[in-house]
Parts: structure tokens; C-alpha cells; sequence
């Protein structure tokens, strides 16, 4: 089973739209739409926007469902001038650029668990390797490998964005990727992420966000199927 968890409405609609024999089960006020996508079983969910929400969504997707993979798609803001509006970002690895216990002696960004401390999580190298796939069946699709930041604010100000570059050496932010990496971490299940750019470094005013997500949100769905429609060996997950 392939799990799908995606921010914003107008992805999850896109998918389901794909999908055959859909059941619906709710929990925790998140609604997971279980079915078959291209003769792969899929479970698809709007988890909300940031990481509390993602992260919720990834427990009970996990909890109930027992995914192999699960794939995070979703629009993101870029921090690299390289990268414009409409480019793919997969993600290498993500940190979370809000995690801040500098003033106890940690570097940016750390997490802490019980039996281990990280910065980096690292995305699936197979999933990748499947949405490099995917990509590339897609026309006209530029990608790029990189680091991805989440953090739990919606990142405007093109010296934040910089100063995140900076600081992460990530190419690319938004607000639910961090979150779903760290449960499936905790879970050991295999996870990839892929954002569409909705604003770029110089382009990144409120209303190029709103008018470029739906196209954005498309291009991810595209890709998204792709994926799916990739024959099991080829998938190797």
C-alpha cells in the first residue's frame, strides 16, 4: 500500500479522482480515502496545514493502514534564486528550520528523541528514485534534488528565506514535510517528499502564492500518478 498525505484539498480531490472502489474512514477528524489507483493501493488524506496536523495524519495513516511508503506532496516556497515557479523539488533530506535549542548548546534545528539526536532526515532512497521516475514521464517538468525546511509559518520575506538557505542548505520550505519525516522516522517507514514551487525568491508576493497553487497543485498530481502508475518492480518499495 502506498500512502499519500497532501496539505491542500485540490491535491487530495485530484488524486481520489484517480482512484477506483474509494472507502472512506475518519478519524481524529482527518478523512483517509482508501482504494485502488492504477491497480496500486493507495490511501490518500488532507492532513492540514503544519506539523502538528502532518504529523497526526502520518500516526493514524500509519496506525491504521500499515503503509510501505508514504509520499508527502504539496507546494512549497523556494530559497534558492535557482528555482522557480513551477519547478519539482524532490526532496533529498528536510530538516525543521524552526526547532530552536540554540540557547542550551544545540546546533539549529536539532531533534531530539530518547535514544538519538538529528538534524537531517533522510528521504527514501528508492522513493526518490520513483519520483525522479515519475517526473520525467511528466512533459515540460524541470526537478531538482535538494533539502527541504518545514516550519510552522508561512515564510514571505525574501531575507527569512535567505537567511534559511543559509543557515540549512535547503532549497526549498514549507510547513508539513518535517513533521510526516519525523513520524515515519520514529515508525521506520520509507518516506519521500515532492513540492511544487508556488513563489519564487524574487517572485514571492501573498497573491503569486493564491495564484499559482492551483497550477502547482496540478502539476504535483500529475507527477503523483506517475508513481502510482509505475509496474511494482520498477517501484521497489
Amino acid at each position: 500500500m502506498i500512502g499519500i498525505i497532501c496539505a491542500l484539498k485540490i491535491e487530495v480531490e485530484g488524486l481520489i479522482e484517480k482512484m477506483t472502489n474509494v472507502q472512506r474512514l475518519e478519524k481524529a477528524k482527518i478523512t483517509f480515502y482508501r482504494g485502488f489507483a492504477f491497480g496500486r493501493e493507495t490511501v490518500a488524506a488532507e492532513c492540514g496545514i503544519g506539523k502538528v496536523n502532518a504529523a497526526m495524519c502520518a500516526q493514524v495513516m500509519i496506525d491504521l493502514f500499515d503503509p510501505e511508503v508514504i509520499i508527502n506532496s504539496g507546494i512549497a516556497g523556494a530559497l534558492s534564486e535557482d528555482i522557480g515557479i513551477g519547478d519539482i523539488v524532490i526532496c533529498s533530506d528536510v530538516v525543521q528550520h524552526d526547532m530552536d535549542s540554540t540557547d542550551a548548546g544545540d546546533p539549529p534545528g536539532m531533534i531530539q528523541f530518547n535514544d538519538c539526536k538529528v538534524i537531517e532526515i533522510e528521504a527514501s532512497e528508492k522513493a526518490v528514485r520513483m519520483l525522479e521516475y515519475a517526473c520525467k514521464k511528466v512533459d515540460g517538468t524541470k526537478f531538482e534534488f535538494g533539502r527541504i525546511a518545514t516550519g510552522d509559518s508561512f515564510v514571505l520575506a525574501k531575507e527569512r528565506r535567505r537567511k534559511i538557505n543559509s543557515l540549512f542548505g535547503a532549497i526549498a520550505c514549507e510547513m508539513e514535510g518535517g513533521a510526516i519525516a519525523q513520524v515515519c522516522f520514529r515508525n521506520g517507514v520509507p518516506f519521500g517528499i515532492i513540492r511544487a514551487i508556488s513563489d519564487s525568491v524574487r517572485d514571492n508576493e501573498f497573491m503569486d502564492f493564491i495564484k499559482f497553487r492551483s497550477y502547482a497543485a496540478d502539476r504535483s498530481v500529475k507527477i503523483l500518478c506517475e508513481f502510482l502508475q509505475a509496474e511494482p518492480e520498477e517501484q521497489g518499495l
